[in-house]
């Protein structure tokens, strides 16, 4: 059985996801930050017979992100997607969108898979941080500046507005290395919320690259995290890129889908 979920369900919603707290992070964040019952953003449970919740589903704006355990009413997740007319985008762990997508496959118009990693201990010895620096919102313009310089980072929506809020209201924290009086290397933070953390912006001026500073910002950056017991996770498009993750102690979980979806003629 299906229904929408409320503030009362808060405690057996949470219990559920927080068995697995990165692979469940944006739900986590959402509800931490929106509730129940915004106009943008709903979330319904799906029942067993004995009662139990096993499965969620989370709408923030058009984009709506299921996750589950195990077996789920995948075909009543679909239709409730497909009856909203801002239905525009599905994301979630492959294992769980890929019992959903036969059932929306007629409105997908592109989908991207991108391998999902988590961190709960590091493997590092012997890494020296000392030239590590934490960001505060005035190295904004710095931060943005630097990660538009670098080629992969080209497209990245990110503003010095956002990341100064971010790094204001604590939903985003970055680490940064200077050489030279300039910011040549940095990892970031986002969607931080009360047991997960998700990281971003790993970037490194080509001109200062192998000296292990991207390295450097990661791990000062996962030890404080870690250290309020949060898990961590990424994303990364390629086994090269995770190479150098797993190094320092981030682990594949599996797929994170992102699927586009055809809106619905009004």
């Amino acid at each position: 059985m299906i229904r929408q979920l409320t503030e009362q369900d808060h405690e057996m919603c949470f219990s559920l996801l927080k068995q697995q707290p990165a692979e469940n992070l944006f739900i986590i964040g959402d509800i931490e930050a929106y509730g129940y019952e915004q106009d943008f953003q709903k979330v319904w449970g799906d029942f067993g017979k004995d009662g139990k919740l096993k499965a969620v589903l989370l709408k923030y704006e058009e984009n709506f992100i299921p996750y589950a355990a195990g077996d789920f009413h995948a075909k009543g997740f679909a239709e409730i997607m497909l009856e909203d007319s801002n239905f525009g985008m599905m994301s979630g762990l492959k294992a769980v969108t890929a019992k959903i997508e036969p059932y929306v496959s007629h409105r997908i118009k592109r989908k991207r898979e991108t391998y999902y990693a988590k961190c709960r201990k590091l493997n590092v010895e012997g890494v020296e941080v000392s030239a590590v620096c934490k960001a505060v919102p005035e190295d904004a313009e710095q931060l943005v500046e630097l990660l538009n310089s670098i080629p992969e980072f080209s497209d990245s929506a990110i503003t010095v507005e956002r990341k100064r809020r971010g790094l204001k209201d604590g939903s985003s924290r970055s680490f940064f290395i200077k050489e030279d009086g300039k910011m040549v290397s940095t990892a970031s933070t986002t969607a931080e919320n009360s047991l997960s953390a998700m990281v971003v912006g790993v970037a490194t001026d080509s001109e200062y690259k192998k000296k292990g500073y991207a390295t450097q910002c990661m791990v000062k950056l996962c030890c404080q995290l870690l250290s309020e017991n949060k898990e961590l996770c990424l994303f990364y498009d390629n086994p090269a890129a995770g190479a150098i993750y797993k190094r320092i102690g981030f682990e594949d979980i599996g797929f994170w889908m992102m699927y586009t979806i055809e809106k619905k003629m009004s």
